[in-house]
């Protein structure tokens, strides 16, 4: 018997919420559950029981807290993202970073990191950096793949590929070219992708973009479902695939950047998250969109815990396991995909 698509959205924000709770109290210091309860509670003014020390405050509202909800975040836009680009290029390997954003936001962080280009810009200075990099590295794809004012698909994967060799080539020459190796070492482990300097501060725009991106989504979510078959059958049911198209890059680009801006590159999230939630629910993206979403939020929590746990009191940076562990499920949905095409 087919599960219904309600319950898989209320076992997902249940086993969301759950697991980001969890996920505050484990770490170098281990806070028990009910302290860590007892003090989200006392944040917004439940204080029951002061079984907590001043330590353990400090700790899950200045640095847990803001490290589970950015991971949160950064799962769910990039499973929104994945989404976003398997419907735009209508094939399921695609992934957020095909387009080059990460290699451009990579160069231009690194260059801030190691050179203090971007220090004017204070503590925002790393990401600011980076998301300069990912907007003027999708602007130049943008501007290759049109052709008679309309974007040709062939072409925007073209240029993403050859724009991103070009500035994966000036990330080299930058970190080449480090003067000191704590900069090298600062570059190397965000690129790496890590949750590691989440703040307060950093939350905002993620959640904006994140919040306002899914409403347009979700308003154009029966567009999403055309554009799977040929842009020939999506004409003749009335959708705008020029206008259409513009918007899914503006808004995989703008997400993507702001992603990649606050922890770096994480991969194979937004490869594997839309495909398992097509797995469960189908390919409507009315249901696939907050499904992914609220999945990939899950699947960055807890790749987080074991990054800060497995080799503690050092931790790995989540980037690297997430490629430990989409490889091997991008290899099995490669061959998948060549065995359905035969």
């Amino acid at each position: 018997m087919k599960i219904k698509y309600k319950y898989y959205l209320i076992a997902a924000i249940f086993f969301l919420v759950l697991i980001m709770i969890l996920s505050i109290g484990i770490g170098a210091v281990t806070i028990r559950f009910d302290r860590v309860i007892n003090i989200l509670l006392s944040s917004i003014g439940l204080n029951l029981n002061d079984n907590y020390s001043l330590m353990e405050y400090n700790i899950v509202i200045n640095l847990r807290i803001p490290r589970v909800v950015l991971g949160s975040l950064v799962g769910a836009s990039l499973a929104v993202v994945g989404v976003v680009m398997q419907a735009l290029i209508r094939n399921k390997l695609a992934d957020p970073f095909i387009l080059g954003v990460s290699s451009g936001a990579s160069a231009f962080a690194t260059l801030g990191m190691i050179f203090g280009i971007f220090n004017v810009f204070g503590t925002f200075s790393l990401p600011i950096s980076a998301f300069l990099g990912a907007a003027i590295t999708i602007l130049f794809v943008y501007s290759l793949s049109r052709t008679n004012g309309k974007i040709n698909i062939s072409q925007l994967l073209l240029s993403g590929v050859a724009i991103s060799l070009i500035m994966d080539g000036i990330t080299k020459f930058i970190t080449l070219s480090a003067p000191n190796a704590l900069g090298l070492h600062n570059a190397t482990f965000w690129m790496s992708g890590s949750l590691a300097s989440a703040k307060w501060d950093y939350l905002v725009l993620p959640i904006i973009i994140l919040f306002l991106c899914m409403i347009v989504l979700m308003v154009h979510h029966r567009s999403l479902n055309v554009l799977l078959f040929q842009e020939e059958n999506a004409i003749t049911v009335g959708v705008n695939v020029k206008n259409i198209q513009k918007l899914l890059i503006l808004i995989a680009s703008l997400m993507t950047g702001v992603v990649i801006s606050v922890s770096g590159t994480i991969g194979f999230i937004g490869l594997m998250v839309p495909h398992f939630t097509r797995l469960l629910v189908g390919s409507d993206h009315k249901k696939v969109l907050p499904i992914s979403a609220l999945l990939g939020a899950m699947l960055v929590v807890v790749v987080d815990i074991i990054a800060r746990t497995i080799i503690a009191p050092e931790e790995l940076p989540v980037g690297i396991l997430t490629a430990i562990i989409g490889g091997p499920i991008f290899i099995l949905l490669l061959r998948k995909e060549y065995k359905g095409s035969r």
